[in-house]
């Protein structure tokens, strides 16, 4: 299909595909005749990102026009629809348009319908924190594209490591590979520990440590993470991930539910294995305490996004939500 839509907030995860599809389209000789990328400052640059995608290739590949940071997905006016209309399903084979944009597609307008019905629309927003099965396997599949070999803990400790941060993942991965370069065996959970930052794995243990009521040890954990500049935004996201994840368990525990597929499903878990330590971690838990959480996290996360100052907004609610374990 000569037309893609790639929309979501992964900005690198963007860029890592842009690059994919060039090297897949574009002949390396010809390819300064045959890309052109229109930014959005452009004047009318979808009309030229159109006029551009159905001019005639010069030499050998394909042309590929990219327009950047389109708003065509979230308004479109009748002039410009009308030429999406008359010209995207007489694009030549040859050219290849891609566009896109961080919001998601408008689904009630004409324009996003009509891309949807000629275009290969992908979404590229960040994995969820908490579904931590779908980020080990994007941890996976990074690693064979990028050449190393990891046993299997070292896969699930990467992926505590780096969360759904794609860029710190390929960053990491890059360095264990030029770190196993000389071996012919997969590199180890002590080898990634010794060579990562463990930003998001420090967010957990954050969770554990208000869990516990450790106040010392969550503070001690608040610096730690702002000293190695995570964006507290993102450890508030993994705190209410992981927060929710306990709470679903414990209440269809105490619902009387037994099947741990039913729990998994409930609790958004990819692996029901997991179910079992899930049980094991609230066991000690109360549904009040719990529920009494999200309320807190979610106060945090608008203060944040409101301009609170991020290391006593995180200081003053981490001591809140270790009272109420205690």
């Amino acid at each position: 299909m000569p037309i893609y839509l790639y929309w979501g907030e992964d900005d690198f995860a963007i860029q890592q595909a842009v690059g994919k599809l060039r090297e897949t389209v574009l002949d390396p000789q010809w390819a300064s005749f045959n890309y052109d990328k229109i930014s959005p400052e452009q004047p009318d640059a979808a009309i030229q990102a159109l006029n551009q995608a159905m001019t005639p290739t010069f030499g050998a590949g394909q042309r590929l026009v990219w327009l950047v940071d389109t708003t065509i997905t979230q308004h479109c006016s009748e002039d410009l629809l009308a030429e999406l209309q008359r010209t995207l399903p007489v694009l030549p084979k040859s050219s290849v348009l891609l566009m896109t944009c961080r919001s998601k597609p408008d689904g009630r307008l004409k324009s996003t319908k009509l891309l949807q019905n000629h275009a290969d629309v992908r979404e590229f927003s960040p994995i969820p924190p908490w579904k931590t099965d779908q980020i080990v396997q994007q941890v996976k599949q990074a690693a064979q594209e990028v050449g190393v070999k990891l046993t299997p803990d070292a896969i699930e400790l990467l992926a505590d490591c780096v969360g759904n941060d794609t860029r710190l993942l390929f960053s990491e991965l890059k360095k264990l590979r030029l770190f196993g370069l000389d071996s012919q065996q997969a590199l180890s959970a002590d080898t990634v520990a010794f060579l990562v930052t463990a930003n998001t794995q420090n967010s957990l243990q954050l969770a554990v440590a208000i869990r516990g009521a450790d106040t010392g040890k969550a503070l001690g954990l608040v610096a730690d993470l702002i000293d190695r500049n995570e964006p507290a935004l993102r450890i508030v996201a993994t705190l209410i991930g992981q927060f929710r994840t306990w709470l679903w368990v414990k209440l269809m525990i105490q619902s009387g539910e037994r099947d741990e597929k039913a729990i998994a499903t409930a609790a958004e878990v990819g692996n029901p294995k997991r179910i079992y330590f899930l049980k094991q971690e609230v066991n000690s838990l109360t549904l009040p305490k719990l529920s009494a959480t999200l309320p807190v996290l979610l106060d945090l996360e608008v203060s944040l996004k409101q301009g609170a100052e991020a290391t006593t907004a995180l200081q003053t609610k981490v001591i809140e939500l270790c009272h109420i374990y205690k």
